[in-house]
């Protein structure tokens, strides 16, 4: 469905404006990183004012830069613009034509050489413009200009598109910058292997130096060693912004880090095991938070030390039948989310019993996807997996349970040997298929669609 952009409300009345750049910003603090040199907010401003002067007249664009501080650039030129930033929920083409499609009237901005290129796009022009000597003009933006469109993941179905305006991206950002200066003092630099086109890499990588005392670094290093060698160059304190699947390869390739002050993970679930060898290793806090698409961060945790979910301030959660219902600072309405929680310590921190979709019933008896995914990951031997439904039922009208595993050297019937010490034989997935990866993305997380299709190939 293509979106509307109403101006008649801004044309009427003066909005609020609210900084582009965190209010009362140093012209000389540092926003960013770029191989090993720091960028300042003024050069900053400039690049960005460079880039908004080329960008053509237009409602929204999508913006697929790979480099971090392109992005940024580019995320902000665009708002500058009055322009929204849209973000697919993966830089695949077909992804991209289709968000495209959805947005009629817009274009694409990138900073590389794109094969196929999309239609209508504009290559970023070069960054590192002429900087002014005298007073900076600090940009203020509409507090209620609709900045990003993001799409979820589609690991559980088609992505759909979620609104965010830049008075959402401000309220949401001050509870994560509140969580992180419970563990970190004072500026710090942000290393991130998620892409910033992610909600959670856009909160993390591209809000949070923009409206905190924060710089970030602008590349995306993925093999361990390259993460070692990106952190290592940016000076401490250092917050790795990171995933499970991301970190369980760092924590099992034995490498090094620079001294980290804090690690920040989500996208997926947290397990206790591998956040507490993290702690163990690399000796800083692995704080998790909780959020979506559609709510942008909430809540978060330290795994290692506490299995419940502390809220945000002034964040409130209904427990429903069919979810949870989320009131919270960025959000203009109630969000209700699949999520089933329970609640604790007067309503300010909960536990999540997993998601009204992921929930199980055969012949009387209950489980859920998560726990089981859990207790097969729990093998030893076995890598990566996931357990999942089948949407078509059998002869019995039973919606079958399947699964994916990456477990060199172990068969199926071992692992269907080792799931029946731990699961009821009513919910032993098959078939269970032995794969040699995961069609994960670019997050770590699995679209249902990837799974389907990878279970139909091995039949």
């Amino acid at each position: 469905m293509a979106t509307v952009f109403d101006t008649t409300a801004r044309e009427a009345q003066p909005l609020p404006r609210l900084p582009l750049l965190m209010s009362g910003a140093v012209a000389d603090r540092t926003v960013a990183w770029r191989n090993g040199i720091p960028v300042s907010a003024r050069q900053f401003l400039a690049d960005v004012q460079h880039v908004a002067d080329h960008l053509p007249d237009a409602p929204a664009a999508v913006n697929l830069c790979e480099d971090r501080y392109a992005f940024l650039v580019a995320f902000s030129a665009i708002v500058l613009r009055g322009q929204t930033n849209l973000l697919p929920s993966s830089r695949a083409p077909r992804a991209i034509d289709e968000v495209m499609a959805a947005h009629p009237g817009c274009y694409a901005l990138g900073d590389l050489a794109l094969d196929p290129v999309p239609p209508h796009y504009h290559h970023l022009p070069p960054l590192r413009a002429r900087v002014d000597a005298g007073p900076v003009d600090w940009p203020q933006i509409d507090a209620d200009q609709v900045v990003a469109i993001g799409y979820t993941s589609g690991s559980t179905g088609q992505p759909a598109a979620h609104v965010k305006t830049w008075r959402s991206f401000h309220a949401s950002n001050a509870g994560n910058l509140r969580m992180l200066r419970e563990h970190v003092d004072g500026p710090f630099n942000v290393v991130a292997t998620v892409p910033p086109q992610h909600m959670y890499g856009m909160e993390t990588s591209v809000v949070l130096p923009l409206l905190g005392d924060v710089a970030v670094c602008g590349s995306r290093p993925f093999f361990p060693a390259d993460v070692a060698a990106t952190l290592a160059a940016v000076p401490a304190p250092r917050v790795l912004v990171t995933t499970p699947v991301h970190l369980r390869a760092l924590v099992e390739s034995g490498v090094t880090l620079p001294p980290l002050a804090a690690m920040l993970s989500a996208t997926a679930p947290m397990p206790i095991e591998l956040a507490t060898q993290a702690e163990q290793r690399y000796s800083a806090p692995l704080l998790e938070v909780f959020g979506s698409t559609e709510t942008c961060v909430f809540a978060s945790r330290r795994p290692a030390t506490c299995e419940l979910w502390q809220l945000y301030e002034d964040v409130a959660l209904h427990p429903q039948p069919d979810g949870t219902q989320v009131h919270a600072p960025q959000l203009a309405a109630p969000v209700v989310l699949a999520d089933l929680v329970t609640l604790h310590e007067e309503g300010r921190a909960f536990r999540l019993c997993g998601r009204h979709a992921d929930m199980l019933e055969i012949a009387g008896k209950r489980a859920s996807l998560g726990d089981l995914t859990r207790r097969l990951l729990a093998i030893p031997g076995v890598r990566d997996g996931v357990v999942l439904q089948l949407d078509e039922p059998d002869a019995r009208g039973v919606r079958r349970i399947a699964a994916l595993a990456v477990a060199p050297g172990l068969g199926e019937a071992q692992i269907l040997d080792a799931l029946r010490g731990a699961i009821d034989p009513l919910f032993l997935p098959r078939p269970l298929r032995l794969v040699d990866t995961l069609p994960r993305n670019e997050t770590g997380k699995l679209p249902r669609a990837a799974l389907l299709a990878l279970l139909a190939a091995r039949n």
